[in-house]
């Protein structure tokens, strides 16, 4: 027997998915459970985001760095055809997480002048493109470290508890879901750009510098009360179209060295996420493999719906990013990356979708 018309409705959707999508179908039943399920244990109120711009919707607007992209063509599928700050064609996997999980539509940035304050009670954004785990590398990019992030983060709880009370910020806190993504700039514009770097560390000390990093920063976000918290590996950074004519050679290969350091970093930082479970009361903290799922649609796009996997739709595809970007290809829908070092709008939404698919129930 349906307990509620929203489960009612689910159950039907599902048996639809099952019919014609059968990959769909686990996240139909985890959103059934999300939102009937009556000990509201599983109840997702709000998505708070840290990172770099892979998932920033903005933050960097306002900053005095080369690392935003408020500006044509950026932003040219998202609602309005309006540059936001997002550094991709339309939505980001940000934005992409709290549609799906039905909390609103898109992941409004924390520094956004117009932020309401209705806007704080289900999630905000404290990622800024260009940063890292290496706090050189948000450093050389002039943007909001992870140690700034966590600090703005102490200032948004303060504008809960005055807005809303402590009872609501404390449902935020242990049951809102918290996602961290970073990384890749640390091994691509740190690691192998800068000999302060390169030529101090090999890969087992500099990728050990990382998750010191991660792991400082995991345990912060838990003592100010996060608890679902789920932390994306490295892309294989090697397969960028950036460092495929970096560093690929004439036949623009994968750069085998940075997917071989993302890798390392990946591994390290599964088991550092599995210590922290097991050492701190309640955490419900989640390794995502942020590896393997885009590798699969760089390898095999057509198996996605995409023809082009090798360059960005952004000018020759090879390099621009950012300033650079300064006209687009004209069927965006067919390729993987919207430039040479962020995926495009249609590439995310299958990867959050994998996620959400898999990793959700373990947060719950």
């Amino acid at each position: 027997m349906c307990i509620c018309f929203t489960h009612c409705l689910l159950l039907i959707i599902a048996m639809h998915l099952f019919l014609h999508k059968p990959s769909h179908v686990l996240l139909t039943l985890l959103l059934l459970h999300v939102q009937c399920n009556g000990s509201n244990d599983s109840i997702v109120p709000a998505v708070i985001v840290f990172g770099d711009s892979v998932v920033d919707t903005g933050n960097n607007n306002n900053l005095k760095t080369i690392f935003k992209v408020n500006y044509p063509p950026y932003g040219q599928d998202f609602s309005g055809g309006q540059p936001t700050g997002r550094f991709s064609n339309g939505k980001v996997p940000s934005d992409f997480l709290v549609e799906e999980l039905g909390v609103k539509d898109v992941l409004p940035p924390y520094l956004d002048p117009n932020l309401k304050n209705e806007d704080l009670l289900t999630g905000v954004n404290f990622a800024s493109g260009g940063g890292g785990y290496d706090p050189l590398t948000s450093v050389l990019a002039s943007v909001i470290s992870l140690d700034e992030q966590i600090e703005l983060f102490k200032e948004y709880k303060e504008k809960v508890k005055s807005v809303a009370g402590e009872e609501v910020l404390n449902t935020i806190l242990s049951k809102g879901l918290f996602v961290v993504a970073t990384g890749s700039n640390d091994v691509t514009n740190t690691y192998f750009n800068n000999p302060l770097r390169l030529y101090h560390y090999d890969f087992d000390s500099y990728t050990h510098l990382m998750v010191d990093s991660a792991s400082s920063f995991l345990q912060n976000l838990y003592n100010l009360g996060a608890r679902r918290i789920g932390v994306f590996g490295i892309p294989p950074i090697g397969c960028l179209p950036s460092q495929r004519t970096l560093k690929g050679g004439t036949l623009r290969e994968c750069a085998e060295k940075n997917n071989e350091l993302a890798a390392l970093f990946n591994t390290k930082l599964s088991m550092e996420i599995n210590y922290l479970n097991l050492n701190l009361p309640s955490a419900r903290m989640v390794y995502i493999d942020g590896y393997y799922l885009p590798l699969d649609i760089i390898q095999n796009p057509t198996k996605y719906g995409f023809d082009v996997s090798t360059v960005g739709c952004c000018g020759t595809g090879t390099i621009e990013v950012a300033f650079l970007c300064k006209y687009t290809c004209s069927n965006v829908s067919e390729y993987v990356f919207w430039d040479s070092f962020h995926f495009t709008e249609n590439a995310y939404k299958i990867i959050v979708h994998d996620f959400l698919s898999k990793n959700m129930n373990l947060m719950m």
